[in-house]
């Protein structure tokens, strides 16, 4: 166990030392993971619970707290030692988290520890946006947490490789090429060709279900069949009219990308999969490990009640599981890694079962280092979206919509005195603010209802909150400039100062226990406590009004504090920090 956070080993050595005193002996491992922040801080910075303790000594947890306070040793670091149940709450000396906690945060140094324990090799696997389909909102919540999962586990100090596996095979793209090739009078147009294949391929879906239960049916099933042969055998006019058409929607995802501030180690496709991953299959059913059913070949996992996992189809096509075992392979011997995570939306539970037990009973030892990390989706306030019915907010218009309210709503007044640039630039900073921390402030479990207005609001739990806060704190440094280095933190000593030292020193801890848990949501709801916080200390400390010049230093060194704490913490999230707003 990395023992990281300065101000809970300070607290792990004293308490030790007075159970040494008192004839016991607890590990500083168990000591430093017993320790929690008290429900609240007037009572201290720490608390420790007595309970692991109870059994040696034959004695109630809060006879043992109260026999610590006697024997812990108070100095200028550690002022007060109070046994309050079966807890022993710790206070520490504002000069005490003045220098160990917000100096080093002022220095950068707090920000560059390891903070959990080297790991296996990661891979995470996230956005699997299918070509010839518009990217909408809906595609932001595995894009926002994915992109903030590899930040946080590479912040805390794991080696991670990030994937994405776009799908450019398979029905939907023959239903677009079907639709553009036969049915389309519209020109292509000039620009934002990628936008423009997903309104042809909901086109397309619209003409099916018309036609569908008439004479045309069948003729149209044939065509579809037809245009996914030359795709799978690669020549053939739909063929090269896939490979053109499927650059468009690859730049439309790598033009999200760069807006998102996202990089992907490794780019895997599944036309990369298709070809190779049905001729595998054939050879696994050809040594008797797979079983044909109806026509089609698989594997039958009903006895584990996963039903029967198809892997060709009576037609010899593959489906999304026969590509995902061979690219489980893949990862594993390309990149060396030691873990495989797939960032996917629960209604694909089964399917990852399925495709995990399939690599277990065919021997690839690795299939147990395999973790389907499941979401909750997105959800329009009039309920689910669909790419095939169209009831979809592209994404590229919804960054427009939510930049032009930014606009009008907050930056208009500035126009007379911010350039036309730095209004664009803190539009587009505050509207992607808003979309990470709306997708990733819920519990992965949940579903989220996408509501621009709420999620743009200044006030409450939004990403605009957070970010106004920060680029509060940074106009304050402009208009108050440090004068020294050398800051008497002894003056810090009213409630809302010493409830933001007490904030900022679990940062670290934040995040190394949501990075072990997959959950960005918990660092989501750390920094809009410590941003709330901030708003009280704003408010209740003067610091342009204080007189005392002593105060009105450290007040300002704590202030910056916040404000890096805040961009480091925005950062993790993949959220940009705006200097002013």
């Amino acid at each position: 166990m990395i023992k990281h956070d300065v101000v809970r080993l300070l607290a792990t050595q004293k308490i030790a030392a007075a159970i040494t005193k008192m004839g016991q002996s607890l590990t500083e491992d168990e000591i430093y993971k017993a320790l929690v922040e008290p429900p609240n801080s007037e009572m201290g910075d720490l608390a420790f619970g007595c309970f692991t303790l109870a059994k040696a000594l034959k004695k109630g947890p809060p006879q043992i707290s109260a026999e610590i306070a006697q024997n812990i040793v108070t100095d200028s670091e550690l002022v007060k030692a109070q046994a309050a149940g079966p807890y022993l709450n710790l206070t520490f000396s504002p000069q005490a988290l003045g220098e160990k906690v917000v100096a080093p945060i002022l220095d950068g140094s707090f920000f560059k520890k390891q903070i959990l324990e080297k790991s296996p090799k990661t891979m995470i696997e996230y956005s699997q946006p299918n070509t010839h389909k518009e990217l909408h909102v809906g595609h932001m919540r595995n894009l926002c947490l994915g992109d903030a999962l590899v930040r946080m586990l590479r912040y805390s100090g794991r080696e991670i490789i990030s994937s994405t596996f776009p799908g450019d095979m398979g029905t939907h793209v023959a239903k677009c090429l079907w639709y553009m090739k036969k049915h389309n009078h519209e020109p292509v147009p000039a620009k934002e060709k990628g936008e423009w294949l997903g309104r042809m391929y909901s086109k397309a879906n619209l003409l099916l279900e018309d036609q569908n239960g008439t004479p045309q049916e069948e003729i149209n099933r044939a065509e579809l069949t037809e245009i996914l042969k030359q795709l799978e055998s690669g020549n053939g006019p739909y063929y090269d009219l896939w490979k053109e058409t499927r650059e468009w929607s690859i730049a439309l995802m790598k033009s999200v990308y760069k807006w998102a501030n996202v990089e992907f180690d490794e780019w895997y496709f599944e036309s990369d999969m298709d070809t190779p991953s049905a001729s595998w299959v054939k050879d696994l059913y050809a040594q008797g490990k797979l079983e044909k059913s109806n026509g089609a070949i698989g594997m039958n996992l009903e006895s584990e009640n996963l039903g029967f996992c198809m892997l060709l189809k009576s037609d010899g096509t593959g489906l999304y599981a026969t590509k995902d075992l061979l690219l489980a392979k893949h990862k594993f011997e390309d990149r060396k890694i030691e873990k495989s995570v797939y960032v996917v939306d629960m209604r694909q539970a089964l399917h990852f079962k399925q495709v995990f037990r399939v690599l277990e009973i065919l021997g690839f030892e690795q299939a147990k280092n395999c973790f389907h990390l499941q979401y909750n989706y997105v959800e329009l306030p009039d309920g689910a979206m669909s790419s095939r019915k169209g009831n979809i907010i592209p994404l590229s218009s919804l960054v427009h919509s939510m930049e032009g309210h930014v606009k009008a709503t907050y930056l208009s007044r500035y126009e007379n005195e911010w350039s036309k640039e730095e209004i664009e630039t803190v539009a587009g900073q505050v509207a992607k603010g808003a979309i990470f921390y709306g997708m990733l402030r819920m519990d992965t479990n949940k579903k989220i209802v996408f509501d621009m207005n709420e999620w743009l609001k200044l006030d409450g739990e939004s990403g605009p909150f957070i970010q106004y806060s920060h680029a509060r704190i940074a106009s304050l440094g402009r208009k108050f400039p440090r004068t020294t280095d050398k800051v008497d933190w002894s003056q810090l000593s009213h409630a809302s100062e010493r409830q933001l030292m007490q904030a900022m020193f679990g940062f670290n801890t934040s995040v190394a226990q949501a990075s072990e848990n997959f959950k960005p949501a918990a660092i989501c709801t750390y920094l809009y406590e410590l941003a709330k916080k901030f708003n009280v200390f704003y408010h209740e400390c003067p610091i342009g009004m204080e007189k005392d010049e002593a105060t009105r230093e450290a007040r300002l060194a704590l202030a910056a504090a916040v404000g890096a704490t805040l961009k480091q913490g925005m950062s993790v999230l993949g959220m940009p920090a705006p200097d002013k707003m």
